[in-house]
């Protein structure tokens, strides 16, 4: 009998800055980075999604030099205290700019995770396309700096599958192949709340482009304009938005909150499968 649930993939998020939107300075410097990056693994993630730089509204652009002194070093320290073990974290280097990328791929992270969908810099699909790993290309109407500085759309659903079509033919064309390339419709990322719920209600729509899916709703601002929530106490509507991405088909879930989401999705699979 085939399942009727396939448990997607755990990111947990390591944000190495002092002023991402929810665990900004938490993990600002080496020793508390490493150790949340450990924590995050040991509590049952498979991918750690380490950044250096904050991509909340509002944000400013950090250097390529500040944004490697915070990301490679965890990196390394990370690879360095997994060796030893049979199975070792997937890392994935959370950034825009295509130095840090390659600095941090040769430093021993295996994804590029990419907020503009490789399109900050002119060089960045060729780098991609040498570097030869996965990529994740996420839908963002501005920039972090200007992103909710009133979005507009006028079908979300129809206008994120469209852009992130065109990448993906982008991105052929500059030689990554399909295969290495996973999706991210980017909730929260120049969106409005009726766009950001039109996307989730519609996620499983997103598959027909032929790649794996992320989703990254988080601790969100989605959540709290719902219920009134702070993002630091939006554990239950990061949960329920995880489990619906899930039962949608996505393949990557992207979290705070490892422990927590690892459980639920364990509870809903074996419910799910009978």
């Amino acid at each position: 009998m085939t399942p009727k649930f396939s448990r997607p993939k755990i990111m947990g998020i390591l944000n190495a800055t002092p002023d991402s939107f929810s665990d900004g300075g938490l993990y600002d410097g080496l020793e508390l980075a490493v150790k949340g990056a450990m924590r995050l693994w040991e509590q049952g993630a498979d991918i750690i999604d380490i950044g250096g730089e904050s991509t909340r509204p509002g944000a400013e652009e950090v250097s390529v030099a500040e944004e490697i002194m915070r990301t490679v070093p965890v990196i390394v320290a990370l690879r360095e205290g997994t060796k030893d073990k049979e199975v070792g974290p997937i890392i994935s280097i959370d950034t825009r700019k295509p130095e840090v990328a390659q600095a941090a791929i040769l430093a021993g992270a295996d994804i590029w995770n990419d907020v503009t969908a490789l399109t900050f810099d002119a060089s960045s699909e060729k780098i991609a396309a040498e570097l030869g790993c996965p990529v994740i290309l996420m839908h963002m109407q501005g920039s972090p700096e200007t992103m909710q500085h009133n979005p507009h759309y006028g079908n979300a659903v129809a206008e994120v599958k469209d852009y992130l079509a065109k990448r993906i033919d982008a991105l052929d064309f500059a030689g990554v192949e399909q295969k290495n390339i996973t999706l991210d419709p980017g909730i929260g990322f120049g969106k409005r709340q009726e766009d950001n719920l039109a996307i989730l209600h519609n996620l499983s729509e997103f598959k027909s482009l032929g790649c794996p899916l992320l989703m990254g709703a988080s601790r969100k601002s989605f959540i709290g304009r719902i219920d009134g929530s702070s993002a630091d106490d939006r554990l239950g509507g990061s949960l329920a938005a995880a489990l619906w991405s899930a039962q949608a088909g996505a393949n990557i879930v992207r979290v705070h909150d490892v422990s927590e989401t690892v459980q639920a999705i364990k509870v809903w699979e074996a419910m799910a499968n009978g």
